[in-house]
């Protein structure tokens, strides 16, 4: 049988002692919500199912956060934007709440703020899948059993379409024109071989080999390594900057917000409207779909997309290229 004593003035503790099980206590403002709380607990014990909740109802999201980012993130390959991700939800006031208090309304709110802040669905949907995360990390590794992912029980901010910018008329010379020789050849081999701006900033001579015309990314996005064939465009990209900078470590010795920088500086000077860097992956793998009787698999391979659904999105085709296919051209044919 549960014990119920009053604590002070505004608290009622109800204690368990249940002989091969833990003692368990916990503290309510009424009696009535400690008498319920104990009824559900000896409940549980007495059909042998009862796991304690003493450690999530004790830890706040704070405190999980920083265990989180110091045993967690470390294994990722995008450490320090999932840091940053940490420190920005302990400043939400959600962060003071205990894990176990934390319920699917919770979160709901949780998103209503950060609407309110004006900010996009994805970052959003980011910010609740490292919640998620954490939550299921604490059930299965930190002994916190009794604790259900509150996140699964929302609705969360849809996406919209992904972005299909593809280069048009002649803003590709105009973009060149523009740039100065360092940056238009990462544009080049940007277009040719369909690397994120990660892959270029972080491409090394080591992993480079001209006479097997690869390059090898040994870390991406999705934390696999894949090798990226060369085609003759890339290769002269390539050789041209061995034969004017050498060997320095680095192939394009430009860091990805340094690429974005100079993407952003030559698209005004080209008055081009609406293009980022990444538009040019859209671009090189819509190519590789038009202009090369690669089959879908070997593409996914050279872009380094996991699903066939991730792959599709970025395949854009242009409708007169698809009617010259019906009309019997092969790809490639002019």
């Amino acid at each position: 049988m549960a014990t119920i004593r009053k604590r002070g003035n505004l608290q009622w503790e109800a204690r368990i002692r249940r002989k091969g099980w833990p003692v368990t206590c916990k503290t309510f403002e009424t009696r009535v919500d400690a008498e319920t709380w104990a009824r559900q607990i000896e409940g549980e014990m007495d059909r042998g199912v009862f796991v304690s909740r003493t450690e999530a109802e004790n830890t706040t999201l704070t405190q999980a956060l920083d265990r989180y980012r110091d045993e967690y993130i470390p294994r990722l390959a995008q450490q320090q934007r999932e840091k940053n991700r940490v420190a920005f939800l302990q400043k939400r006031l959600l962060a003071s709440r205990f894990l176990a208090s934390i319920r699917g309304k919770d979160i709901a709110d949780f998103i209503k703020e950060r609407e309110a802040d004006g900010v996009g669905p994805n970052t959003i949907r980011l910010d609740l899948a490292l919640i998620s995360r954490l939550f299921e990390v604490a059930a299965s590794d930190w002994g916190m059993e009794s604790l259900s992912n509150p996140v699964r029980k929302v609705n969360k901010p849809k996406l919209p379409g992904g972005r299909t910018r593809r280069l048009e008329g002649r803003e590709e010379q105009k973009l060149l024109e523009v740039c100065p020789l360092p940056f238009a050849r990462v544009v080049r081999f940007a277009l040719e071989t369909a690397m994120r701006r990660e892959e270029i900033a972080r491409l090394s001579w080591d992993y480079v080999d001209l006479n097997r015309r690869s390059a090898h990314l040994p870390k991406t996005k999705n934390g696999e390594a894949r090798s990226v064939p060369l085609s003759p465009a890339a290769l002269a990209v390539l050789q041209e900057v061995l034969a004017e900078d050498g060997n320095n470590g680095w192939v394009f010795c430009m860091s990805a917000d340094a690429i974005t920088q100079a993407m952003e500086r030559a698209r005004k000077l080209a008055g081009i409207e609406n293009l980022t860097f990444h538009d040019l992956r859209h671009e090189a793998i819509s190519r590789l779909f038009e202009n090369t009787d690669l089959d879908v698999m070997e593409i996914k391979t050279i872009s380094g997309h996991r699903s066939m659904q991730m792959l599709a999105r970025y395949s854009h085709l242009r409708a007169h290229k698809l009617a010259d296919r019906l009309a019997g051209k092969k790809r490639g044919e002019q």
